[in-house]
This record gives structure tokens, sequence and C-alpha cells, in this order.
């Protein structure tokens, strides 16, 4: 990876096989076709109007230390401000959680590993790291597009965000373009391999999603990606 990216730019895209192969110099993705499959198990989203119910998902929390050392933090509402999103910001938002064996599964442990690492070199301050972790399946119909980020180009109001894709099968588009604070864009690329990902500096730009529609209109698509957000605490 060209780690000097999210330095100078604020983002970073990471191909999947450069991706993989940096997981894999930090732990195990013994479990990986057991972590891709549990997408297939996720609860639809409560918050969604039910006409537009094209998101499922789970979510946990989790606190780290620079050292590497990881806790399932006790299952709580997801919570961001209204400055970073205008459709749900400022409520309590309780989600089901993701599955002990998924939280706790080598895949997953390894992904954070890799983020609280690799964010972590650029916050060396950071001395304990607030760390939710969210499943993603956006579903396409050819009478309802998904909408992978329905709140538009936004940041998240922590301080960097890893997106990963687990899968992807019969979209269309879902081409993420990333801005600076002014608005104006910095690039835009497609995840559409599994292991394919983004690393963003949340605090420096901003993100969105197209939506995505079904590549064959006769049977429903999905866009399937984890999302990693953490926050600081420094001394």
């Amino acid at each position: 990876m060209h780690a000097s990216w999210l330095i100078d730019c604020g983002y970073e895209f990471v191909a999947a096989a450069d991706m993989r192969a940096a997981l894999e110099q930090t732990g195990s993705l013994a479990d990986w076709s057991a972590f891709a499959a549990s997408w297939n198990d996720l609860a639809t989203d409560p918050y969604l109007p039910e006409t537009a119910r094209y998101r499922t998902r789970r979510y946990g929390v989790y606190s780290a230390a620079p050292n590497g050392t990881i806790a399932r933090e006790p299952h709580q509402p997801h919570f961001q401000h209204h400055d970073y999103n205008r459709l749900f910001g400022g409520i309590e938002r309780w989600f089901e959680p993701i599955t002990d064996a998924i939280g706790a599964g080598e895949t997953l442990r390894t992904i954070l590993s890799f983020a609280v690492r690799v964010f972590g070199d650029r916050a060396p301050a950071v001395r304990r790291w607030h760390v939710e972790v969210h499943q993603f399946r956006i579903e396409a119909r050819l009478e309802l597009p998904g909408q992978p980020t329905p709140e538009g180009a936004h940041r998240d109001g922590v301080d960097f965000v890893l997106v990963l894709l687990v899968n992807r099968d019969n979209i269309v588009s879902g081409v993420t373009t990333v801005y600076d604070l002014t608005g104006a864009p910095l690039g835009a690329f497609t995840l559409t391999r599994p292991l394919d990902a983004t690393l963003i500096d949340d605090s420096r730009v901003a993100h969105g999603v197209t939506a995505v529609t079904p590549l064959d209109p006769t049977r429903p698509g999905r866009r399937d990606v984890l999302v990693v957000t953490l926050r600081g605490q420094k001394p």
C-alpha cells in the first residue's frame, strides 16, 4: 500500500490483492468464508421507511489499545451528531449485534488489528480507540435502487474509517467519490472485488457512494461491505 496517500490526500484506495497481503501480514483470514456468509444473516434496518428498506445490517463496538489489545464492549446504540448525519443524526439507533462467532472470529480480529495499527501510526498520541463495526448489505431491486449512503456525501464524525468490500453481486454503479471539506471532488473509484478497500481520514475528507441497481433486472443485486470507524481518546 502507498501509505503516503492517506497522509497527502486524506484517503487511499487499496486493491484487493494488496489488501489481502496487508491483512495476512497482520493475522489470519482462515474463516473468511464464514465471515462473508454471515452477510446472509443480517437484520433489516428499522430506521429506514418501510417503502425504502434496501439495507440490512449488524453492529458491534470494541475498544483497542495501540499495543494491539482489542476487546468487545457491551452492546450499545449507534449515535451520530446531526452535523454528520442529516437523516438520522441526534438519535440513538439500536441495531442487531454482530454475532458472537463472527465478532470473535479470526477474520474480523485481523481486520480490526490492521485498522488499529495503520491508523494508529497516523495518531501516535492516541492511547485508546473506540471502534465501531458495521456489517451492511445494500440490496438493489428494479423498483428500488439501493443507497449505500442515503445521507449523501458525508463525514462520519470519527477520526478514521475503513470500508472493505465483502461481496458484490449483480449490481452496477456504487461509485465512491471523496471530497475535500469545501465539497470539491478529490477522486472516484468503485469497490468491485472482495477485499477492495478504502482508508479515510474523516477529519480531512467527506465521502459518498452512488446508488446501486441490478445488472440483470430479473433478479436482485447486493453490495456487502464492512465499515470500521475509529475514534481516538488521548491522555
